[in-house]
């Protein structure tokens, strides 16, 4: 082969693989860990209050954001990010009011969680045209009213593409698993009625669902997903096993879930995506085990950046 037919092949590879690159865009999913503002609203914000038991203030809080736009950055920009554990929509504006950010709007709707901890997504709106979302509000069983965080979702456009997202974070274990597993299952046919009237309408509708679902992709809320949709997040998705450390054992509590849609047309899932992203800068040694480099361990601050790993997919536009 002459020289110019390699530098001529050369170019032809940087080329497709910068176009390639162009193509490939990243969606992904973060707990964030109680990003609380400092002012006293209707909600029991008390602990993350100046004052209250965690001494929560300005200076950490600012800290918390330049940590999360860190995490965001370090995630290469993802088109769509989801976040879980946030208590308004003013955080999550404070997180995209930076350059780097200019382009990104936010989809978020108040919950009726007793501490205000809430969901919401953030969009590329140069690349992404919002057309519509919403909430879905449930009743967990035992209940006469509706206690536990929204179903966010959001309904976007690439072009000619059309695609859905729907961010959870189902009731947490507390009070123990077993006993607590009615409620995530509830979620779980929340959210799965919502994909299912989607589906019904265009089987080859394109959803992708992202989310902290407190349970384990073998635990029976999950089981009921993988009737329509397809995890993305396995033990092999990172280098721990899990997005979560919980009593020095790793788990999977955060999810992507993709339908069948997605396998073909555009956009599509890049195979084999799936990423627990494990960045040195998230984990820390403790009692000699690795583990997430959280904010808070009970009302002690650590200063770090979440008990949760983010989580994401490649997709192709």
């Amino acid at each position: 082969m002459t020289k110019i037919s390699i530098f001529t092949v050369a170019i032809m590879l940087v080329l497709s693989n910068q176009l390639f690159a162009q193509k490939s865009v990243r969606i992904a999913f973060y707990n964030v860990e109680n990003l609380f503002d400092t002012i006293d609203g209707e909600n029991d914000d008390a602990e993350f209050l100046p004052g209250g038991k965690n001494n929560w203030d300005t200076q950490k809080f600012n800290e918390k954001i330049t940590h999360i736009r860190e995490v965001l950055l370090a995630l290469k920009k993802p088109i769509i990010t989801g976040f879980s554990e946030i208590e308004n929509y003013s955080v999550v504006r404070k997180i995209i009011s930076h350059k780097d950010f200019k382009n990104y709007g936010i989809v978020h709707y108040e919950s009726p969680d007793a501490r205000g901890i809430d969901l919401a997504m953030i969009y590329d709106s140069a690349k992404l045209t919002l057309l519509e979302s919403g909430k879905i509000r449930f009743v967990l069983p035992g209940e006469q009213k509706a206690t536990t965080r929204d179903i966010l979702w959001a309904k976007y456009q690439s072009k000619k593409s059309i695609f859905y997202v729907t961010v959870n974070h189902w009731p947490s274990r507390r009070g123990g698993a077993d006993d607590t597993d009615v409620k995530r299952v509830k979620a779980a046919e929340t959210v799965g009625h919502f994909i299912d009237s989607l589906l019904t309408l265009d089987p080859n509708s394109k959803i992708i669902l992202l989310g902290d679902l407190n349970d384990h992709p073998e635990n029976n809320s999950v089981q009921l997903l993988n009737k329509t949709l397809a995890p993305m997040i396995t033990k092999s998705s990172g280098e721990f096993g899990g997005s979560y450390n919980y009593n020095n054992e790793w788990g999977i509590l955060d999810h992507i879930l993709i339908s069948k849609g997605l396998s073909n047309g555009k956009p599509s899932i890049i195979n084999d995506s799936g990423k627990i992203h494990s960045f040195p800068f998230l984990i820390e040694e403790y009692k000699g085990q690795l583990v997430p480099k959280r904010t808070y361990a009970g009302n002690k601050y650590l200063g770090g950046y979440s008990d949760h790993l983010p989580v994401s997919i490649n997709i192709k536009l």
